[in-house]
């Protein structure tokens, strides 16, 4: 990563780039493939507003633009009365947004716990039954034109909320149960 750091309006002493520096480093953790890190450093002194009074009002202004490969540009601006407070806190925004496109891009290629669960149990059920052939007995279904009437005795005889089928036109219905205790018919 490329870390390019300026200043406007002063001039940055050693202690204070290698501070910069160190915390932008650290943006590094992510594994983003940030491609460059610009930190451009103001300093702005204003007089006070109130007649006769000399106080000047000094600010610390930092913008971070980080590129990153695959994304946009990120841009962060902060400013503060403390050149370090102004500094962290940039630093810290940036962490957090970093953090969050981090997490959203890792959530789609992560998988589910539940189906981890399942497949290292089939694995083992698999590796249990290795040499034994077995024939599992399922219900086949055959989809023959139904009577309405046919339709709503299996779907009473059943637990299901619902019952597919084809009628005698070949249009494919769907009885269910309703709320009121009554029967619904699409």
């Amino acid at each position: 990563m490329q870390t390019i750091i300026t200043s406007r309006h002063f001039e940055l002493t050693q202690a204070m780039k290698d501070y910069i520096f160190s915390l932008t480093q650290s943006l590094e953790k992510y594994q983003l493939d940030i491609l460059s890190t610009r930190v451009i450093v103001t300093y702005q002194e204003k007089k006070g507003s109130k007649k006769g009074e000399k106080k000047k009002k000094r600010t610390f202004g930092i913008d971070i633009t980080l590129s990153l490969a695959h994304s946009n540009t990120l841009v962060i601006n902060q400013i503060d009365k403390d050149f370090y407070a102004a500094v962290d806190l940039a630093i810290g925004r940036m962490h957090k947004i970093l953090r969050r496109y981090h997490d959203k891009h890792n959530k789609k290629f992560a998988t589910p716990t539940q189906d981890l669960m399942v497949t290292t149990i089939l694995r083992d059920e698999a590796l249990a039954n290795k040499g034994e052939d077995e024939i599992v007995p399922m219900d086949l279904d055959l989809h023959k034109p139904l009577d309405i009437e046919d339709a709503l005795e299996r779907l009473k005889s059943s637990s299901q909320q619902f019952f597919v089928f084809n009628d005698k036109d070949s249009k494919m219905r769907v009885i269910y149960k309703r709320i009121d205790g009554k029967y619904g018919l699409y």
